[in-house]
């Protein structure tokens, strides 16, 4: 092996968060072999403290990085820096809530394997070299580990139909865009002869203007196609409600946010957050920028339209998740209007955290109604909820309050810095729209707090049981809420961290 390839010790710091899943991913299949079937809940305990090493080791990295802005390994093919060390975070976060509300759930479903949590744990895996991809190599494998998890996840009640047909028709709507992702990202290479983003941002800048300049607008408009199908932004969102509404309820919460996020870190990682903080695509901005403003604007238009019919409550929070997509997207366009517009881009690291929280907790609540034959997931079983288990019923309307964008819930913020840059960007009219959306975006959120609370329970009053582990995680997600809404400051300072501003004493925090 050649002086060039030898594995360092940056290389080893860099990539131990992955190593560690992957050790306790191969651990949780080898342990499950020997469990009985009433001690299945190790597996659970397990992935847990892996997700605990892992994080020691974020934390890790962050230390030795210190005021450094970045630092690369594996020859050039990793980039940790701080959105990466944001985004391992919030992976981390979102899969051991999802862990908690996942116990209980599998043991009712009589669906407690191993393989689950360590499919969760490699899904995370290839969430993290997404996240830190500085090679669009490097960025595709981490699709790929991602999303065959998923897919697996997805269908994993295998004696359900519902659970087998969306875990079909993700695989092959999902098959399909990383196919189209690929060769985007293949002509990218025939024309500038490399896969890092670095040097592919600095080869397209010759590009364009030459004769090759139709093909680079080719392969720009396939790898977006593949970008947006991951965000399920309309039109390539009709795989969401299906595999919504198929999965696992605690893999659809799972779905919902952290696959999201990663969907999010490899787009901005792709098109503006490249290494030295712009590259990638961003010379090509004046083309995929009006085309973001318009499928921000359909995302928003049908997702909100859609949900308003819907009588399946899983089903109503994919097209919400899939309307949440509009509004980040237009934290996009706001971010990216400029040279990089720092409040755009802290509303998209602010409101996928808080999202992460308050969504975690709404289909928490909804895992929580899954019990004997109650399959728990029509907005019917929500009917007088109050009366049957009085603490979901209020934590389910501080989350859907939360994510209309109800002040002072966490919801609120992710949407004010949005909105904020959108309007420090001149897009005034986008802004307005937004604003009109969110309003709109009530009425189905009300229908669930109308269910809960004002309408009676067709199954008696019969208390619905709730596990220790599902406690912990709806306590721990509405803590997050609500104290996110009432204190931001911490948070917003940590978004502060993740781009690199530096915070004006002199400027009241929730501006900048």
């Amino acid at each position: 092996m050649g002086v060039g390839m030898q594995f360092t010790s940056t290389d080893y710091l860099l990539v131990l968060p992955m190593t560690l899943l992957t050790l306790f991913a191969i651990g949780i299949l080898l342990i499950d072999l020997m469990l009985e079937q009433e001690q299945k809940w190790a597996n659970a305990v397990t992935a847990f403290i892996g997700l605990l090493f892992s994080a020691k080791a974020v934390y890790n990295i962050q230390q030795w990085l210190g005021s450094r802005p970045a630092s690369y390994g594996l020859m050039q093919t990793v980039l940790v820096d701080h959105v990466t060390l944001y985004f391992f975070y919030l992976f981390l976060a979102a899969t051991a809530i999802t862990i908690l509300m996942s116990v209980r759930y599998l043991e009712i479903e009589h669906e407690s394997h191993g393989e689950y949590y360590a499919l969760l744990l490699l899904s995370v895996v290839g969430m993290m070299c997404m996240a830190a991809g500085a090679d669009v190599v490097l960025i595709f494998i981490g699709l790929e580990l991602m999303a065959i998890s998923t897919y697996v996840l997805v269908g994993f009640l295998r004696r359900d139909r519902r659970s087998n047909e969306a875990a079909l028709k993700y695989f092959l709507l999902g098959a399909f865009s990383s196919g189209i992702f690929a060769y985007g990202l293949s002509l990218f290479y025939g024309l500038t002869g490399s896969t890092n983003l670095a040097t592919i941002h600095t080869a397209l800048r010759q590009v364009l203007g030459g004769p090759y300049e139709p093909i680079a607008v080719i392969a720009l408009l396939t790898t977006v196609t593949g970008l947006l199908f991951k965000i399920a932004a309309v039109p390539f969102h009709q795989w969401a409600p299906d595999a919504y509404e198929g999965a696992p309820t605690s893999i659809t919460g799972f779905m919902s946010v952290a696959v999201k996020a990663a969907g999010w870190a490899m787009l901005l990682r792709v098109l503006i957050l490249s290494p030295f903080r712009l590259g990638g695509l961003v010379a090509m901005r004046s083309i995929w920028l009006p085309v973001l403003i318009v499928v921000a604007i359909s995302t928003m238009t049908g997702a909100n339209l859609a949900a308003l019919t819907q009588t399946n409550t899983k089903r109503l929070l994919a097209y919400s998740s899939i309307a949440h997509v509009g509004y980040i997207l237009l934290g996009l366009v706001a971010g990216s209007a400029t040279e990089l517009n720092a409040d755009g881009i802290k509303g998209i690291l602010i409101y996928l955290l808080v999202y992460t929280f308050m969504n975690l907790g709404a289909f928490g609540v909804i895992t929580s109604l899954r019990h004997r034959n109650v399959i728990g997931d029509e907005l019917d079983d929500l009917n007088g909820l109050y009366s049957r288990a009085p603490v979901e019923a209020v934590l389910m309307l501080v989350f859907v309050l939360s994510l209309a964008g109800i002040p002072p819930l966490a919801g609120f913020y992710g949407k004010y810095f949005i909105f904020l840059g959108l309007v420090e960007t001149h897009y005034y009219r986008l802004a307005a729209i937004a604003v009109l959306y969110s309003v709109f975006g009530l009425y189905y959120y009300l229908k669930i707090a109308n269910a809960m609370f004002m309408r009676q329970p067709e199954r008696g009053e019969e208390r619905l049981p709730v596990s220790y582990a599902m406690r912990a995680a709806l306590g721990v997600t509405a803590f997050a809420t609500l104290f996110i809404g009432i204190m931001p400051n911490r948070f917003i300072e940590a978004a502060n961290w993740a781009l690199g501003i530096a915070n004006n004493p002199n400027t009241a925090k929730l501006i900048r």
